[in-house]
């Protein structure tokens, strides 16, 4: 689906995983700097959005996911996964509850396999499960007066749901609202802003994406999930022992860095190609993006044993690397970082 907010001034069609909303509007620095500094708001309606109702709906989602949902205040946003029993990673939610339904949006192409497994276990629960990828659409506003511009909107985003977090704010909104809402947000200070300045945003804050920064390998340790969309104290969900496991005894296979990469090159690295360390594959490379100011960035997943201060070569690309999970990540693990013998 294409999204009517092409039609803005300046906008340019992102590609691959983001084909159907902008990548720019013609000033990804400037755009950068308003989603840093002030206000800006993200198309991100090619996301697909799920809705769970029922008085059931947060203990099962609880039992189902690797967060703690009985109990989740309204408007609070919070992440989720959904984990094979070997605690690979199926599905990556992010979910607010606004007191009758939670609501879920999830990575483009995903929102109907998460809504039939969702379905599928149901069972004798109160609980309905609703794709709505092609109801709803997800606009998303960063920056430090995020909070003003929402305000600012009025009338047009009234009864449209919030998901807050520290870094960003989600809306919820149907999908015949989504230009009023756009213009509502920039005539109240909000400056449009595209993926590319969204996805340097994520990833100078070690967010990872699923499917892009992850692989079929992944678990939750490897890439700073725990916390964020993980909690540790919870009962028991599909998947758990992997994740205790590697709680208790540390050492996960792999870990995430940021990649600083060497300005000098024309491109970026494409998703998935190697990362290699003294001409032997060490890792993979997921999401890459431009900041403004930190130049071209990028996510990896690395092996455990690589040094903590090597130097890499990210598909033909020189590249520092920025530590992000401790390759002895775990509650009971002895933290030292290893370096290479000098």
């Amino acid at each position: 689906m294409t999204s009517p907010l092409l039609s803005t001034p300046g906008a340019v069609t992102a590609e691959h995983t983001d084909s159907g909303v902008a990548a720019h509007y013609g000033d990804p620095a400037h755009e950068g700097r308003a989603a840093e500094r002030a206000a800006a708001w993200v198309d991100r309606s090619n996301r697909d959005v799920v809705r769970v109702s029922g008085p059931d709906r947060l203990g099962w989602l609880n039992d189902l996911t690797s967060q703690l949902t009985t109990g989740l205040a309204p408007g609070v946003g919070t992440e989720a996964l959904v984990l094979d029993a070997r605690g690979h990673l199926r599905h990556h939610l992010s979910l607010v509850d606004d007191g009758e339904s939670t609501w879920i949006h999830t990575e483009p192409g995903r929102g109907a396999d998460l809504a039939a497994f969702l379905d599928s276990m149901r069972f004798m629960l109160r609980v309905e499960v609703t794709d709505l990828g092609d109801d709803f659409a997800v606009l998303t506003l960063l920056g430090p007066k995020r909070a003003e511009a929402v305000d600012g909107a009025g009338d047009v985003l009234e009864g449209v749901v919030a998901r807050l977090t520290m870094d960003e704010t989600d809306l919820f909104v149907p999908a015949e609202r989504l230009s009023a809402a756009a213009e509502a947000l920039t005539a109240a200070g909000a400056r449009p802003a595209g993926m590319w300045a969204y996805e340097a945003d994520r990833i100078a804050h070690h967010r990872v994406r699923a499917g892009v920064d992850t692989d079929e390998r992944t678990i939750p340790h490897e890439v700073d999930w725990v916390g964020r969309a993980v909690r540790l104290e919870k009962g028991c969900y599909p998947g758990q022992e992997t994740v205790a496991r590697v709680h208790n005894l540390g050492r996960p296979p792999r870990r995430l860095v940021m990649l600083h990469l060497d300005g000098t090159a024309e491109r970026l690295p494409e998703v998935g190609a190697a990362i290699e360390l003294d001409g032997r594959k060490v890792g993979r490379v997921g999401s890459s993006a431009r900041h403004h100011e930190l130049g071209p960035i990028a996510l990896g997943v690395l092996k455990r044993a690589a040094p903590t201060d090597a130097d890499l070569v990210v598909d033909g690309i020189a590249a520092g690397q920025e530590v992000v999970v401790d390759p002895d990540t775990g509650a009971n693990a002895q933290i030292d970082l290893r370096r290479r013998p000098r």
